[in-house]
């Protein structure tokens, strides 16, 4: 009887462990199985395909996505290569210089005595862009318009050729004065763009007197086709144009609006505020009697002025310069030059497409 107890005992701790086992077996069996599951899962959402928010690029610095942003950011990606300057296509870039200047072309003429100071393929014929409106000038004043009648600005002045911007809404009225002011310092293109509308005879007639002053002038090398500058096919040289900065200069209202730095008009309850495109004319070390800027991506940043140097007075005109602020760069180191070389003779100029300095004497 005790050895049947005994053995019947040992039975059932044997089948206890083996339970307590089988326990510790499923349960790591469990936790195996668990973690398995779990790494299937995030493998399985990792390669999840995207959901429509997800698809959002964020912008750096900010903390949600920027729709707009990012739509400019994606144009900018998509965007056509830089049209090259017809200055660059000739290779004018190439030519001696002497002075260390990123224009093409340059000139720069004694306006006392007409004597060429310094040249750099002044007689190339390039697109002048807004350099234009000097002659739109001209050909308003020489009209002797009414300054003080109203023109409207009208859906015909909306530039869809470069598409470029202007705070002048289709509808706005401003007096021929305003207009002429704004289009000279600011190069308000829809501005010049109504001055010629509201010429006698309208735009075709108003193209014409601006050909007909460029002959008069003896500007030969020129052709305008509209007002503005915008058309790549109003052409000139450098030579040419400081016949026409000289013939800009004789005229008082010309000199006042294009060396003034400011000018504002109310359009119906705003008033805005324009500036000058040229950031020498408020400066005191310039003496700017007459000025205009002018760019398109044909001409490349243009820029001609009558400015007093050393007390002599001369007619720079710098086209197709590269970068924004590259030609402000070479009025200052044409300037520069001439003050250290008061005393310039005039020298023949050397076959194209090199530079000519006019050395000192």
């Amino acid at each position: 009887m005790l050895i049947w107890l005994l053995c019947l005992i040992m039975v059932l701790g044997y089948m206890s462990g083996e339970a307590q086992a089988a326990t510790a077996d499923s349960r790591t069996t469990t936790s195996k199985v668990s973690k398995a599951k779990a790494a299937v899962e995030r493998v399985r959402t990792s390669v999840r395909p995207a959901r429509k928010q997800d698809r959002r690029v964020a912008i750096p610095g900010s903390s949600r996505s920027n729709t707009a942003q990012v739509a400019r950011i994606q144009r900018a990606a998509y965007q056509p290569p830089a049209v090259l300057s017809q200055g660059r296509v000739l290779g004018l870039h190439q030519a001696d210089n002497p002075l260390d200047l990123k224009s093409s072309v340059a000139l720069v003429v004694d306006q006392a005595t007409g004597t060429p100071l310094f040249e750099k393929n002044a007689d190339a014929v390039l697109p002048i862009a807004s350099i234009s409106k000097l002659m739109t000038a001209l050909v308003v004043t020489d009209a002797r318009l009414p300054l003080d009648e109203e023109i409207e600005i009208t859906t015909d002045d909306i530039d869809t050729n470069k598409h470029t911007s202007s705070r002048l809404r289709p509808g706005t009225r401003m007096t021929r004065e305003d207009a002429l002011h704004l289009a000279l310092m600011a190069s308000e293109n829809r501005a010049a763009s109504a001055l010629g509308r509201h010429y006698p005879g309208g735009l075709p007639a108003f193209v014409a007197a601006m050909n007909a002053k460029a002959q008069l002038l003896g500007m030969h090398d020129t052709h305008f086709v509209e007002p503005t500058g915008l058309s790549s096919s109003n052409q000139s040289s450098a030579r040419d144009l400081s016949r026409m900065v000289m013939a800009a200069y004789r005229v008082p209202l010309i000199r006042d609006f294009t060396t003034s730095p400011t000018h504002a008009i109310t359009d119906g309850k705003r008033t805005i505020e324009f500036h000058n495109t040229n950031r020498l004319v408020d400066r005191p070390d310039w003496s700017i009697g007459v000025q205009k800027t002018g760019y398109i991506s044909e001409a490349g940043q243009c820029l001609v002025m009558q400015a007093t140097i050393d007390a002599r007075p001369v007619v720079m005109v710098l086209l197709d310069a590269q970068g924004k602020y590259s030609r402000f760069g070479d009025a200052g180191r044409i300037r520069d030059w001439l003050v250290r070389h008061p005393a310039v003779a005039e020298t023949p100029a050397p076959a194209a497409p090199r530079a000519t300095v006019a050395r000192p004497g």
